[in-house]
């Protein structure tokens, strides 16, 4: 394999390296399942030397485009064309899970958040549930948006993400009592001034003042503002959440064959909503904002990306924040920025009327359609009847090519938020949805299987299987 090696550029030789073999495997020259040369090998052929190559195959096994095999060197992984684990980021947290997964589980191991003794208060009958996520790279979006137009208004937005991402969490364990939530800003002191800072809180307190009219006792611990700029070109907006529940309350996912599923729409303009949403969440941002967004962006705002990330990934699409989004009234920019939706006032209501027929909550966030795999065992979840792709998600798919099959791995794709009940209530969940102007429909079914696995066909009628 000959290389073009230039050590007259900045760039350091390994990752040129990198960006050759990683734009080979985008472009097709590499297959998954084809091996490259070896260590030695490749740097003889390019008079360089065999540490270099090491240091480069290293960095493309961290981001998953090769594996090591025993005595056979690398080769392109099977999942190697996933723009999104092209980023550095991964739809399934496989890394994260093959550590967790052998942690201590809490005292109901399938629920959906980690469960424990109720620490905090001593009583024997009740657990604690402590929960941390943030808005993801959707803050940067917030970032660009701001540069753009001088209005720091769109970090009350971001705001709401970082809660949401927490509070829709808490809802699958059956959390319906007090929350109290704690936020935490990382910030570039110097591209991210005190109005940032001033929109991030008061857009929190707004917010939560807004659930607690919606009935939902979340209330603010105070947090924390960190300036770290060596650390973030940008900011990070995250949350942490702690409630107190009884055990006897806690929603344990115990999925059995016979159960319906019903999806509550991401999209639409829910009764205690402000605007119409997009639909997007805070999960595939990485994606969005590369696969969206022109070049103009990278050019102008290189403190928003890694430097690392092959050009041909980075703010690679056909959209600047104030075009039209295609089959929408809104601007790209606000769909992409459309702040995540909670689902806490419908579940609140859900979990009073139906008492202990809500078998099983799942917020699809990170795996999105496939998220409901880590729960349960030996089911066959059937999605059948999914809700329109909203123009979003078809307007992403469109500008990267992205195979359908990733598309939902990463995104919601029109519900974020699924109800496990049996049949016969299946109508009263989609009635509470739908006096919150919140649309929902049956999407599927759950089976008996030997093994967990998903067969998902999507409103075209393809069907996709994960496992």
């Amino acid at each position: 394999m000959k290389l073009t090696v230039d050590t007259s550029l900045a760039v350091p030789v390994f990752q040129q390296i990198v960006d050759q073999i990683h734009f080979a495997v985008n472009a097709g020259e590499l297959r998954p399942g084809d091996r490259l040369p070896s260590i030695r090998g490749l740097a003889a052929d390019n008079d360089i030397a065999a540490n270099t190559v090491a240091k480069a195959f290293r960095q493309l096994e961290f981001r998953g485009v090769i594996s090591a095999r025993d005595r056979s060197g690398f080769e392109v992984n099977a999942a190697a064309a996933s723009r999104y684990q092209s980023r550095g980021v991964s739809a399934d947290k496989t890394e994260v899970h093959s550590v967790v997964d052998h942690l201590d589980a809490g005292i109901i191991p399938g629920a959906f958040c980690k469960v424990t003794e109720d620490f905090l208060g001593g009583d024997p009958e009740k657990c604690n549930i402590i929960h941390a996520d943030g808005a993801g790279t959707k803050s940067i979006i917030g970032y660009l948006q701001y540069k753009e137009s001088g209005d720091p208004g769109v970090f009350k937005g971001i705001a709401q993400d970082s809660i949401v991402m927490n509070l829709d969490d808490l809802l699958c364990v059956g959390v319906s009592n007090r929350i109290l939530i704690s936020n935490t800003i990382n910030r570039n002191a110097l591209n991210c001034p005190g109005e940032v800072v001033s929109a991030l809180i008061e857009g929190s307190e707004q917010f939560l003042a807004q659930l607690r009219d919606q009935g939902v006792s979340i209330y603010s611990g105070g947090g924390e503002t960190a300036d770290v700029g060596d650390l973030t070109g940008t900011l990070v907006v995250d949350s942490c959440a702690v409630a107190i529940m009884r055990k006897t309350d806690v929603i344990r996912n115990n999925f059995t064959a016979g159960l319906a599923i019903v999806g509550l729409s991401s999209t639409g303009q829910a009764s205690y909503e402000t605007s119409p949403n997009s639909g997007m969440g805070s999960n595939g941002l990485t994606s969005a904002r590369h696969d969206m967004l022109a070049h103009y962006y990278a050019d102008k705002y290189p403190e928003t990306f890694d430097p690392n990330l092959p050009r041909d990934l980075t703010y690679c699409g056909p959209y600047r924040l104030e075009d039209a989004l295609p089959g929408s009234s809104m601007t790209v920019g606000a769909a992409i920025l459309s702040p995540t939706r909670s689902y806490a006032p419908v579940i609140y209501k859900a979990l009073a009327e139906l008492k202990g027929e809500i078998k099983g909550l799942i917020h699809c966030s990170g795996g999105a359609q496939t998220k409901c795999l880590k729960f349960g065992r030996n089911v066959h979840f059937v999605k059948d009847n999914l809700l329109p792709t909203p123009p979003l998600f078809a307007a992403i798919q469109q500008a990267s090519g992205t195979d359908w099959q990733e598309m939902y791995k990463v995104f919601n794709m029109g519900h974020r938020m699924e109800v496990y009940v049996p049949a016969a209530r299946v109508q009263e969940v989609i009635d509470i949805a739908r006096s919150y102007g919140i649309a929902a429909q049956q999407i599927g079914y759950t089976d008996y299987a030997d093994a967990n696995h998903l067969t998902l066909t999507d409103p075209l009628g393809k069907v996709h299987l994960y496992q």
